[in-house]
Order: structure tokens, then sequence, then C-alpha cells
């Protein structure tokens, strides 16, 4: 910006010509050193959750954290200073002293901080970001009309002029106009009368504050005449801007300690009008033993009675992967994150991914299910013995381990929206959203079906959610696989013994499932009919049957030297200790190598064989047939595409009233605020100027409406 204003206003002459250019540098300048703060408001919401947070827990004062966050700014602000105003300083060729010089990036560091202080203010005083908006951009507004340049004093109108002496960048851009004009003389661009012979003592100069018969113009009589700006105030408004800073520096500290975001209600379910569930109107007895649903009343448990089979298509391709590497070069070394894993996931069962931290499983369910776009991948990765095509990511679903959803949805809406849009587009839409309607039934999601998603405590839980990620997948009707990067992590354990009966219960369906798991219970262990464990490196330990009790599992160690696992252990974490990976443990048996040469290893490599010549023969042929949709980049047509993101944008904004409210506040009062100050303007060369800023500043509005938001 210093780059581009100082080309605009490169070299100035010191003539009459140069006023304007001289006051509108100035003035660029005050403003950018001014609201170059204005983000703060967004950094500060971004830090506030935690700040609230660990003042509850009474860590320390909000205030403390404010006062450590101004101080850490201040290098920032300082370098930030002195580079620009450096560097627009004498491209603009402003006054080449040192005192002035020093003096304008005195002013402007201080107009930085009082504005920091301003936007920290209005930060700290509202409880949401859209409350925030209309305010700021409405005193942001104010601050560039009232600062003395786009309307004069001398044509400010008595309802508003008060608005001038509380905008601190106005006592900023006074003094760096007196700094910049004060005695100093300008010789003359054009004289009045300028024709004939007339004598010089018959001419005047045409700017502001000539006198008849020089041909010089004093810059104290210039901003004298034309701003009303005197030397006697250069000092006088240093010290109101400090006055300011101190001040709005305590109002910010106060309002730290005060005033609070919004607070959450609680565990509550909340449903769009109209749409409350029958059990919810009704309050139970006992509020202790449900989860809370709509105005504190509780969700009822019920018995889920719904047959998976009778739902899901039963799946019949068999996915596997034999020999994959995947080496990725980070700097100038080249690093293998995945050494040589073979495996496979067969329809009906469910296959556990487990490993220490680090040793990549969250990487091998990305190469598995193509999310990865950089690095090399080497091996083979077959569906029913072909290798995977352009389809492969239509046909899967992949459950992040983040819940990631639209706050403003509901939950049916959500699912409808991915059925719509990743369902092949020949699927009728009545047929997509009855589907929908199965896999809520398959999920248990009945009760809140038409909640909105909400927030964390004012919304779905976190059971619910996981729920809802997992439909989000199942509504695009995966015909292959289904990828869950550790769904149970982060939650309780009755929470994970729901997600876990979930689990079973696709799997029952036939729905083929591959999951991430992250150091189970032993009771959530049992619930894996295979298991692929991973050392550091992405080297394999085992890969095979859990068996009943862990037996297979367990037996496979203890015959390969480890010590027995005791009936009271959890075998994972049996596991994570015989390879040395549990802290405290130590191995001198390198159990990759020992997997490589076991018996278990040749047949898991004699049965991918297996798979890979006689699938294709007795893979089903309606699997054979090619699916020209399937291999498409986007399943549902633009027009649709359109129609459906277009419905959800304006839904968005319609369940967020606050935004609405504030948007509308901004466009009217600024509208009115922005009228009345240029009302009337009169027909004069100044006023036709006024009128010119007017219509700049009008639209200029939206650029501060926080795009961020």
């Amino acid at each position: 910006m210093a780059l581009v204003l100082g080309s605009v206003f490169y070299n100035m002459p010191q003539t009459t010509g140069s006023f304007f250019q001289r006051g509108a540098v100035l003035f660029f300048a005050v403003l950018l050193n001014a609201f170059g703060s204005a983000l703060e408001i967004l950094t500060l919401y971004a830090q506030r959750p935690i700040v609230e947070k660990h003042s509850r827990f009474a860590f320390y004062h909000p205030s403390a954290e404010a006062v450590a966050s101004m101080l850490t700014d201040m290098p920032y602000k300082v370098a930030n200073a002195i580079i620009f105003n450096i560097t627009l300083y004498f491209m603009a060729n402003l006054r080449r002293e040192p005192g002035a010089f020093f003096f304008f990036v005195l002013v402007s560091f201080l107009t930085m901080l009082v504005m920091s202080m301003m936007f920290r203010c209005i930060a700290s005083f509202s409880r949401t970001l859209s409350q925030a908006m209309a305010p700021a951009a409405i005193i942001i507004l104010a601050i560039v009309i009232f600062t003395g340049f786009a309307i004069p004093v001398d044509y400010m109108l008595g309802w508003c002029r008060w608005i001038n002496w509380i905008d601190p960048v106005a006592y900023g851009f006074e003094s760096l106009m007196i700094n910049e004009f004060h005695n100093r003389e300008y010789s003359c661009s054009a004289f009045v009368p300028a024709y004939g012979d007339l004598a010089l003592q018959q001419q005047a100069c045409s700017a502001i504050g000539s006198q008849p018969g020089q041909s010089y113009v004093n810059g104290d009589a210039y901003i004298n005449s034309g701003f009303q700006y005197y030397n006697a105030h250069k000092w006088r408004n240093v010290g109101i801007i400090v006055g300011f800073t101190v001040f709005l520096m305590f109002l910010y500290l106060a309002a730290t300690e005060l005033i609070s975001s919004k607070k959450s209600k609680g565990e509550v379910l909340v449903f769009r009008r109209g749409h409350t569930p029958a059990s919810l109107k009704e309050k139970s007895r006992d509020l202790e033993t449900a989860d809370a649903g709509a105005n504190g009343a509780p969700l009822e448990k019920k018995e889920s009675y719904v047959e998976a089979s009778n739902i899901i298509q039963r799946q019949t391709a068999i996915f596997s992967w034999k020999d994959v590497c995947y080496d990725i070069k980070i700097k100038s070394e080249t690093r293998r994150i995945l050494d040589h894993v073979d495996g496979w996931v067969k329809p009906g069962t469910l296959t556990g991914l487990m490993g220490v931290s680090g040793a990549g499983k969250t990487t091998l369910l990305d190469v598995l299910a193509t999310r990865v776009t950089m690095g090399v991948i080497s091996g083979d990765m077959l569906v029913d013995g072909h290798q995977r095509d352009s389809s492969f990511q239509r046909k899967t679903g992949y459950v992040q381990q983040q819940d990631l959803h639209l706050q403003t949805t509901t939950v049916r809406e959500a699912l409808n929206f991915s059925a719509l849009l990743r369902q092949p587009a020949h699927v009728p839409r009545r047929e997509k959203l009855e589907y929908v309607n199965e896999v809520i039934k398959l999920l248990d999601m009945e009760e809140y079906a038409d909640a909105v998603v909400g927030v964390p405590g004012e919304g779905l839980n976190v059971e619910q959610r996981k729920r809802l990620t997992i439909g989000v997948e199942l509504s695009a009707k995966p015909e292959l696989l289904l990828f869950l990067d550790e769904p149970t992590s982060g939650l309780d354990s009755q929470t994970s013994w729901a997600i876990c009966d979930l689990m079973e219960k696709l799997k029952n369906s036939g729905q083929a499932i591959l999951c991430t798991i992250h150091q189970p219970s032993a009771t959530l262990f049992q619930r894996f009919d295979r298991l692929l464990f991973l050392a550091k490196g992405g080297k394999t330990v085992y890969f095979g049957e859990v068996g009943a009790n862990s037996k297979v599992l367990s037996s496979y160690f203890e015959r390969h030297g480890s010590h027995k696992c005791p009936r009271d252990a959890n075998p994972a974490e049996w596991m994570l200790e015989v390879i040395g990976a549990a802290p405290g443990s130590h191995t001198d048996i390198d159990w990759h190598e020992t997997w490589r040469g076991s018996k278990e290893y040749s047949e898991v490599h004699a049965e991918l064989e297996k798979m890979k010549t006689e699938r294709p023969q007795e893979a089903s042929p309606e699997l054979d047939k090619v699916d020209k949709e399937s291999y498409r980049e986007f399943a549902a047509p633009f027009g649709v595409q359109m129609r459906e993101v277009t419905f959800r944008v304006f839904q968005q904004y319609w369940r967020t009233p606050s935004y609405i409210y504030s948007k509308a506040a901004l466009c009217l009062f600024s509208s009115l605020f922005i009228g009345f100050a240029f009302f009337k303007m009169p027909l004069t060369q100044q006023g036709l100027q006024n009128q010119m800023f007017g219509f700049l500043v009008s639209p200029a509005r939206l650029n501060v409406e926080w795009n961020e938001f």
C-alpha cells in the first residue's frame, strides 16, 4: 500500500497545485495506519473461547491476557509503522526535515494504537461477531467522513459536528496537516485573472489562503482558511490522542473482565419450528436418565428394531491390497510412510486398523481411499481382482474423524443434501429421499431427524454428530466400502459402544468396513473381525483374525516369543507392550521381520493371489457392467447442484437472524448516516468535492462488512 500510494503521489512539487494532493496523501496515510488494526476484531473472537475457558478454570484474569496480547502485537505495530511511513513519506516528497519526519511517524503510530484500542473495545463489548460487525462498520464510516478532509470543519452540519470532536483520527490528521504546511511557502501554480499584461500587484493566486500581489501562498494561511487548523493545536492533539488511547485501553480491559460471549445452554436439542417430536412435547419425570431435548425435556432412548439388512443392499465385492508402499519427499530426504502393507476387506466384516501414534494408520486409509495428492504410491489395490479406476472414490464412503457439518442445517437436510448430490443422476429424486428416510431409521435418528445441527452444547451431542457423519456417507449409497477414521476417538465408553453397535449393524447388512482405532478398550476390541496392526514406519506387525476373546491374535504373538496375555488384560494394550510401543516397555524382537517370516504372512499372500486370479470369474455380472455415470467427476448435473446449493445458502442466512439484522442495520444506518452527513451540500467547488466523497464512501461501506465472517 505504501508503494501504491507513493507511486500515485510520487515526488509532489512544492507548489499550490499540490495542496489537494498533499492533503489526500496525509488523509490516506492516517487512515491506513488507523485501520491496519481493524481485523483485530476477528483475532479476538478467534481466541475468545479459549480465554474464557481459562478464566472459568481460574487460570488467569482475561485482562491479563489482554495486556499480554497488546504487548505481543507491539513489535509488529512498530515494524509496520516504520516500514509503511518511511516508504510513503519519502516517495511522496513530504516535508524533508528531521523534526517533521519523526513527528509524522509518531502521530501515525499513536493513531494506530488508539484505533487498535477502539477495535478491541468493539470486540469486547459485543457477544458475537455479527453483533460487532454493524457498529464497527458505522464507526469506520464516521471516522472516514469526519476526519476533516472529506468534509472540512466549515461544511460539517451542526447536528453532527460533535462526531469530529470524538474522532481520534481527526486529531491525528490535523496534526499531520499542521506538520506539513506550517511555516512553508508554496509557489503559485495559477493566477486570477490569468490574461493580459496585468501587473503582479493586480493578480492573485487561485489557491485558498492567497494574498493579492504575492507569487506564493503561506502554508499556515492555507490550512487556517481551508480547514481551520492552527499551529497551536499541533501538540495539543497528540495529548488528546494519548488520552483517547488510555481511556479506550481501560474500557477494553474492563470489558474483557465483565462481558463474556454467549454462554451455552447445556446439552439441548434445537428443532425447527413445528417439527418437535411428539415424545418431547410431554416432559418426563426423570430428567437425569436421558439426553436433554428441546426446552430441557429428555430425549427418550428407544431400542432399535430396524434390521440393517432390510435397508442397505448387501455388498459382494472384495477390496484387497498387496505390497502397498508410500514414499514422500520431505526437504531433500525421501521418507517411507508405508512399507509393504497387505490386507483385504470382505463384505460383512469389520476390519480394524491399529498401530502406535505415527504408524501411518490414517495415511494408509487415505492411500486406499485415493485421497492422497502427493508422494509416490506403489503396490496393488484391487476390487475383485481388477485395478481401481476413477470410479472407485465414487463407490466408497469416507467418514472423517472430525464431525464437520453446517450449523444451520437439520439432520434430515444434511442427509438429503448428500444423497441428492452424490447418488447417481439416473436415480429419481423421490427414491433418493426415501433412501434417506431409511438411513435415518437405520441409524436410530428418528427422534432428532428434524433437529438443527447447531454447535456442541446447543445442538447435537457428540454421539449424534458422529452418527450424522456416518449417515452423510451412507446417504451417498457407497457400493464397495466404508472407511472410518477413528470413529470412537474423543468419545466416552458409552458413546463408543453405541457407535460400535452401529458399525455392527452395518456389518451384518453386508457392508464392508475398514476402521482405524486408537487403543480401544477390551470390550470394543472384541467387536472387530480382523485386525491390521502397524508399527512405526508403516510396517506390518500382524494381519489376521482377532478370534474369540482375542485367542487367535494372542496365540500368534505368544508363539513368536512374547509373554502370555493375562486374562484380565486389554489385548490392545498388551500388543503395544509386546512390540515395545507402550510407555516403559522394551523388546528385542523385530516383529516386522517376524511377521514376514511367519506362516500367517505366507497364507495372506496366498489368499491375495487367489483373490487376484479367481475373483474376476466369481464376481457378480452386475458389477462387471460399466457404469458410465460413476466415472463422471460430479454425480449430479450442474443445474441440480445450483438449485440445492442456492437453496441451502438462502436457508443458512435465513436461520442466522443475528447476521441478517446486522446487515440490515448496517445498510439502513449507513445510508441514513451518509445522506444526512452530506445533506444539501452547497453548489460550490468544495461542496461538489464533498458530494464526490459521499458517492465514494457509500459503496465503500461494503468493504468493512467482514467478508471473513
